[in-house]
């Protein structure tokens, strides 16, 4: 038997190679009587071999749940988890499931990652939401999702995420729809971010026009949103819009346009990402694309329902399709 490359082996594979039922792998995990030696040699050998380790979604079958789902968030200040957090209570509140929730630094004297701290709760499934390391996903043996388009592949966990690189259009192709050629855009680190630089690079490039994009300190944070507005707005004085990687860095990026004496949307247009409660808050009265996260969290709870009915259910991504949220600060250039 062959391996899949990337696929975590579940007990399906473990019988397979051993030439067994998945039954008789159960009983042998169990340590019940009544297998004969050299079946019972024949399965350790396979779970050596494919290096398998038990789901805790066996423990479930056997009625022994804790009713709880983990959520390792990327950063609490970043403000697009609210709409997630409600899509996941919502498909699994009615279901008597409680919801942990967890981030990098949670518990980081105790635990090598947020995953462990879970895990010692008995967590019954895990959304990641937050750029998994390959230590984090290493320490997973439940059932698992990925909430948002990530960098690094999770081995056997399905994917849920906002079609990022549609966005990225979305917004780019709002800007020009105004009349903004001069446009520049923000952006940081991870998945989510690089397509949505993608989607804004192919929007602009396929409209003739040269994008213009600055990091900050690498993450998607305001003080890197108002670091990277500042360089844009210093090398490229001519520059009438600014798309936002998300809602956070929009906030820094309305800084740095005030700090030099430019108004929103008078002088500069600017557009975020994630439709997060600084959009609609007065002060900013951002157009933001609205990366429906609510529906995301919905859909990684079901597919996390759903494999830990089935741990054998082949992996799959599901996006979600984002839509334009107009709002004040966006305007035809001068």
């Amino acid at each position: 038997m062959t391996q899949e490359i990337g696929k975590r082996p579940n007990i399906y594979d473990v019988a397979s190679a051993a030439g067994v039922s998945k039954s008789l792998v159960s009983l042998v995990l169990r340590g019940a009587p009544g297998v004969s030696p050299a079946r019972r040699a024949a399965v350790e050998e396979a779970i050596e071999r494919l290096n398998y380790r038990p789901s805790r979604a066996a423990a479930t079958l056997a009625g022994n749940r804790s009713r709880t789902i983990g959520v390792v968030l990327d950063d609490y200040r970043n403000l697009w988890f609210v709409d997630l957090l409600a899509g996941l209570h919502d498909r699994l509140a009615p279901l008597g499931f409680r919801v942990a929730v967890a981030d990098p630094s949670f518990n980081a004297h105790l635990d090598r990652t947020p995953v462990d701290g879970l895990l010692s709760m008995r967590v019954d499934g895990v959304v990641i939401a937050t750029e998994p390391t390959e230590e984090m996903f290493a320490a997973v043996d439940v059932p698992a999702v990925v909430a948002g388009n990530r960098d690094m592949v999770v081995p056997g966990a399905d994917i849920v995420a906002n079609d990022d690189v549609m966005g990225g259009r979305l917004a780019t192709e709002h800007l020009i729809g105004l009349g903004h050629r001069e446009i520049g855009h923000v952006t940081g680190a991870g998945g989510a971010a690089r397509l949505r630089a993608q989607g804004f690079d192919a929007m602009m490039r396929g409209s003739g026009l040269r994008p213009q994009v600055a990091q900050g300190q690498g993450l998607t944070m305001e003080s890197d949103g108002y670091e990277a507005a500042l360089r844009l707005l210093e090398e490229n004085p001519s520059l009438t819009a600014i798309f936002a990687a998300n809602d956070t860095m929009a906030l820094g990026a309305a800084g740095a346009a005030r700090d030099r004496g430019r108004r929103i949307p008078e002088d500069l247009s600017l557009i975020g990402y994630d439709n997060s409660p600084l959009a609609s808050a007065n002060l900013l009265r951002l157009t933001t694309i609205d990366g429906r996260n609510r529906q995301v969290g919905d859909g990684a709870a079901e597919a996390l329902l759903e494999r830990m009915k089935d741990p054998a259910t082949p992996v799959h991504t599901k996006l979600v399709e984002p839509e334009l949220v107009l709002r004040a600060s966006t305007a035809a250039p001068a």
